[in-house]
C-alpha cells in the first residue's frame, strides 16, 4: 500500500476536519453571507487554527490499531486512550466528543465488550463511526475474504460506538467507495460500482434501515439541488452531503470548500469528504496554505507511516 495514497486520504480527512472545526454549526445564510477560503481559529475556544477534532483522532487511532492487525479490542482500548488520555489529539485533550460516543466510552471503560458498547436506537444514528470509518477501507482492500465478512468487520468498527444498522449502513457505503477509488476508478465509476454492489447486497440481505439511503443509492444524487442537501450530524445527511459534494466538485479545495459551506456539522461533513477528495485527486492537490496551517503533522505522518508500514510488510 502507497504511503503516498494512505496519506491523501489520512490527510484529507484531517484537513478537512480543521477547516470546517471553527465553522461547526454555523447557518447555511452565515456561511453565505461570511464565506472563507483559508483556515482560521476558533475563537470562542481559544482553539488556534489547523487544529483537528475527535473526527480525525478518532480515524488516527483506528489506522494506529490496524497497523497491528484487527483486532477490536485493541481499537477500543485506543479509544479509550484518545477519551481519557488525549491520544492522537493537537493538544493532549480530547474535545468535540459527540454523545453517543461518550455513552460508549462510559461502557467500555465499565468492561461492556466493544461489541456491545454502541447506540442501538435510532436517535443513536450520528455520523460519530462514519467519520472515523476510512482507514478500514486500506485494511480492506488487500484482504480477501468473503462478502459476509468483509461487511461484519465494517459493522463490528462502527458498531464500538454505533451499533444501530442506518450507521453500519454509512460506513458500508463509504467503506466501498473508498475501495473503488484506491483501486484506481473514477469518482463517478465509484458512485456507479457502490449503488450496483450496495443494491445486490442488501437485496439478500435483512439489513434494517437500507431504505434510508435511496437517494444515494438511486444513481442520482448529483442532480439534487444544493437546497435539497441537508448537513446536520444524522449520518445518513452527513453521508449524503459529503458524497454530493464531492460529485459535483472537480478538486480536493473545491469540495471542502462546498462541504463548508454547506453549514451546520461542517468538520465532519468535510472530513467525509474530504478523505474521498483527497483519495481521489492525491496529497499534492491539498492547497498548501491548508496543509501550513495543520497543527501537529508530525502525529498524523508516524501513524500514516506505521500503518504503510504494517501494510506493505503484510502485502508486499
Amino acid at each position: 500500500m502507497s504511503l503516498y495514497l494512505l496519506k491523501s486520504g489520512i490527510y484529507g480527512v484531517c484537513v478537512g476536519d480543521a477547516f470546517g472545526l471553527p465553522m461547526q454549526f454555523k447557518t447555511r445564510k452565515y456561511m453565505e453571507e461570511n464565506p472563507i477560503s483559508n483556515m482560521t481559529d476558533l475563537k470562542s475556544l481559544s482553539i488556534p487554527k489547523g487544529t483537528w477534532s475527535d473526527d480525525s483522532s478518532l480515524t488516527l487511532c483506528l489506522a494506529e490499531s490496524l497497523s497491528r492487525g484487527f483486532d477490536l479490542s485493541d481499537i477500543s482500548q485506543n479509544f479509550i486512550k484518545w477519551y481519557e488520555e488525549g491520544f492522537l489529539t493537537p493538544d493532549n485533550k480530547a474535545f468535540d466528543v459527540g454523545n453517543t460516543t461518550e455513552k460508549a466510552m462510559t461502557k467500555l471503560k465499565n468492561g461492556i465488550l466493544p461489541e456491545n458498547s454502541g447506540g442501538q436506537k435510532v436517535e443513536d444514528n450520528g455520523n460519530g463511526s462514519l467519520m472515523r470509518i476510512l482507514p478500514l477501507s486500506f485494511y480492506l482492500s488487500l484482504k480477501e475474504t468473503n462478502e459476509d465478512v468483509y461487511y461484519d468487520q465494517i459493522r463490528l468498527i462502527s458498531s464500538i460506538t454505533h451499533a444501530h444498522g442506518i450507521s453500519i449502513i454509512a460506513c458500508s457505503i463509504y467503506i466501498d467507495f473508498a475501495i473503488q477509488l484506491i483501486h484506481g476508478n473514477s469518482i463517478k465509476e465509484a458512485y456507479v460500482g457502490i449503488c450496483r454492489k450496495q443494491k445486490k447486497y442488501f437485496e439478500i440481505s435483512d439489513t434494517i434501515g437500507v431504505e434510508n439511503y435511496s437517494r444515494i443509492l438511486n444513481g442520482n444524487l448529483s442532480e439534487e439541488k444544493r437546497a435539497d442537501i441537508n448537513s446536520s450530524r444524522y449520518v445518513v445527511e452527513s453521508l449524503e452531503a459529503a458524497l454530493w459534494c464531492l460529485l459535483t466538485s472537480n478538486n480536493y479545495e473545491e469540495t471542502i470548500l462546498k462541504a463548508v459551506h454547506l453549514g451546520d456539522d461542517t468538520d465532519t461533513v468535510a472530513a467525509i469528504a474530504g478523505g474521498l477528495a483527497g483519495l481521489y485527486y492525491g496529497f499534492d492537490t491539498i492547497p498548501k496554505q491548508w496543509l501550513e496551517d495543520l497543527r501537529k503533522k508530525d502525529i498524523i505522518d508516524k501513524v500514516c507511516e506505521k500503518f504503510s508500514n504494517y501494510l506493505y510488510d503484510e502485502h508486499d
